[in-house]
């Protein structure tokens, strides 16, 4: 008898931190497409970003774990940050894959804004080989996915639109709120609130945790 396709989406980011933003896109993605689960990928080495802007793996990791905490439907993933080297898109999927097996369905989790820039990205050819786009719609982003599919024939039909609540959170307005001291109550989960003042992140580094 053959095995059922199984239904995975994926949500990578740097985490730092991750607020409640992500895990709303995550549970819209995995309620609008019939995911059976939604792998949290922390990146390790940020392309884009020097490591200096970055905060050490391990808090991230554990920020993300505390999150995820009594979230069945959600998983921590390991695949980008055990791994040396920048982080691509393509070889965090393609390492997802040998995890998963042959009868794999990955729905890859970004925003509206991130699509427009795709074709910047590291292979993207290659990217829509190893999965489809669930892509959350954005107030005030508009694209041209024509165009987008004139340049690279092949992604329009990869693309599912995933709607969700309007919330303005991002991390790095976080990271400013903390700096200044500012409130980040029900922008993040408690636990993750907790950690953040434990570890006197974003205003002054203590000491990384163990493990």
């Amino acid at each position: 008898m053959e095995r059922v396709v199984r239904r995975l989406g994926l949500l990578g980011g740097t985490f730092d931190p991750i607020h409640c933003g992500h895990l709303v896109a995550a549970e819209e993605a995995r309620s609008q497409l019939d995911l059976e689960r939604v792998l949290f990928v922390p990146t390790g080495s940020p392309p884009h970003k020097p490591d200096s802007s970055v905060s050490p793996v391990e808090h991230r990791v554990r920020m993300v774990e505390l999150a995820l905490d009594d979230r069945p439907h959600f998983e921590l993933s390991r695949a980008d940050v055990d791994r040396p080297g920048p982080s691509y898109t393509v070889r965090t999927l393609e390492i997802v894959h040998s995890e998963w097996g042959p009868r794999l369905a990955l729905f890859f989790i970004e925003g509206a804004d991130s699509l427009a820039d795709l074709l910047t990205w590291h292979k993207p050819r290659r990217l829509l080989e190893l999965c489809q786009l669930a892509v959350v719609e954005r107030p005030g982003v508009e694209l041209d996915l024509a165009e987008l599919d004139r340049q690279l024939p092949g992604l329009a039909a990869t693309v599912h639109w995933v709607q969700m609540p309007c919330l303005e959170i991002s991390s790095s307005d976080l990271r400013a709120r903390v700096r200044m001291g500012r409130s980040i109550s029900c922008l993040v989960p408690p636990a993750v609130e907790a950690y953040i003042h434990r570890w006197d992140l974003y205003r002054d580094w203590g000491q990384a945790p163990a493990g």
